[in-house]
């Protein structure tokens, strides 16, 4: 599938960048030791528009991927699609329209709203329409080292031999498994969490031919194949041996924790007999009103609305990095004045051409950054500089000062002031 426009980013390599650490959820959050960072991150399901949340996601591993690019890295980044699935058929019908109508719509419209954040866009885009060959496959060889199982004619995946590597406590997954498109009292199962690997085919449903007959696959499944496939190559299904993980980062939003990312990665080492990732980075919720953004309440903020309303796109990056990635919080429209006056005024720095030398503003930003990717801290020194910069007989005027800090934050920030 083809992804948004590529980015240039400015040149850094006349800065020190130190290494970066972050805090994750499993696994460690170190990549120091690495050249090349394998980084997956779980899209969107394409039947509504992308909202806050979506974006603060997102904005999240593109702050990670411009970091590790600033040291010197080179990061293989591959986002999915989940362009089938019960939401968007039940939205289709709903409304109507063709599902894949529905879905391309609203893919379209994503890449839109990727595209005016200044998000990076992944080196593979995949539908999960574009990889049904490699699901069956997949599930074949689950089916060959016993993992899989049959009720009536669908297929499920035995999580017997990982629940011992559960994030939570059983009776809350099994809860959470239920409200988020698993069947933990589905008759006939071996355990309620058992997630479902084939679906087979229901009146009225879309359908692949497969060797598990026709049907469509389950969410876990699609996300360990289009990982294992477009960061390790053709021959994923072959790995094996001592490696400690096949990749680098599983990243999302954090209600991604359990039971998506839990599943997948049973299913990914299922299959390969190695640890899917060497470390999960999941995002923190956007609300409003009290309550988590999302669709099943009805209290969105839709990224595209608000630039249609005139809104500044950078200002929207900049409210969304005022929290750090990993919070939950409140998004308000107060928040984003905020963001549109803290703009103005380093707009307005940056404009001087009589700066002092911006060096220890870089060197204190990326100390902030490199520490768990503390935006909050980072912006509050960059408004700061901007609020507090002194006149211009107190210091030595260093030409090209603001060129230089706007390509910098162009580059690691993501700002295009």
């Amino acid at each position: 599938m083809k992804s948004w426009p590529a980015l240039y980013l400015p040149d850094t390599s006349d800065i020190d960048f130190p290494e970066l650490r972050l805090n994750a959820d499993r696994g460690i959050g170190d990549f120091s030791d690495l050249t090349n960072v394998r980084l997956y991150v779980c899209g969107i399901t394409p039947y509504d528009a992308t909202h806050l949340g979506h974006a603060a996601t997102y904005l999240t591993f593109d702050m990670i991927s411009r970091y590790l690019i600033a040291t010197g890295k080179e990061v293989s980044f591959v986002e999915n699609i989940t362009d089938i699935d019960d939401p968007l058929l039940e939205r289709a019908t709903r409304d109507g329209i063709d599902w894949e109508d529905l879905a391309g719509n609203q893919i379209d419209l994503f890449r839109a709203d990727m595209t005016a954040l200044h998000i990076i866009p992944p080196q593979s885009f995949i539908a999960v329409t574009e990889v049904m060959p490699l699901v069956e496959a997949a599930i074949s060889q689950l089916r060959d080292r016993g993992f899989t199982y049959l009720v009536d004619q669908d297929t499920y995946f035995d999580i017997s031999s990982f629940l011992g590597d559960l994030p939570i406590p059983y009776e809350q997954a099994l809860a959470i498994f239920a409200e988020r498109g698993g069947d933990p009292d589905r008759v006939g199962k071996r355990n309620q969490l058992d997630p479902i690997l084939w679906l087979s085919h229901r009146e009225g449903e879309p359908s692949w031919p497969s060797v598990h007959g026709m049907g469509r696959p389950g969410w876990h499944i699609e996300c360990s194949v289009i990982a294992l496939r477009y960061l390790l190559g053709e021959n994923f299904l072959t790995v094996s041996g001592s490696k400690s993980s096949l990749i680098d980062i599983q990243g999302g939003g954090s209600d991604l924790v359990f039971p998506h990312h839990f599943m997948s990665g049973a299913q990914a080492q299922a299959l390969t007999g190695v640890p899917l990732s060497r470390s999960y980075i999941h995002g923190g919720m956007v609300g409003l009103d009290g309550q988590k953004m999302s669709k099943s309440l009805g209290n969105l903020v839709f990224v595209s609305k608000l630039l249609q309303s005139g809104r500044d796109a950078m200002a929207i990056r900049y409210a969304l990095l005022l929290d750090h990635y990993a919070a939950d919080r409140m998004w308000s429209d107060e928040i984003l004045q905020t963001a549109e006056s803290q703009i103005a005024d380093i707009r307005s720095a940056l404009s001087r051409e009589d700066l002092p030398d911006v060096t220890g503003l870089i060197n204190s930003i990326n100390l902030d950054l490199a520490d768990d990717l503390n935006t909050p801290s980072a912006l509050a020194h960059l408004h700061q500089w901007s609020k507090e910069l002194p006149s211009p007989d107190q210091y030595v005027i260093s030409p090209g000062a603001g060129g230089r800090l706007a390509r910098y934050l162009d580059a690691v920030l993501g700002l295009a002031l």
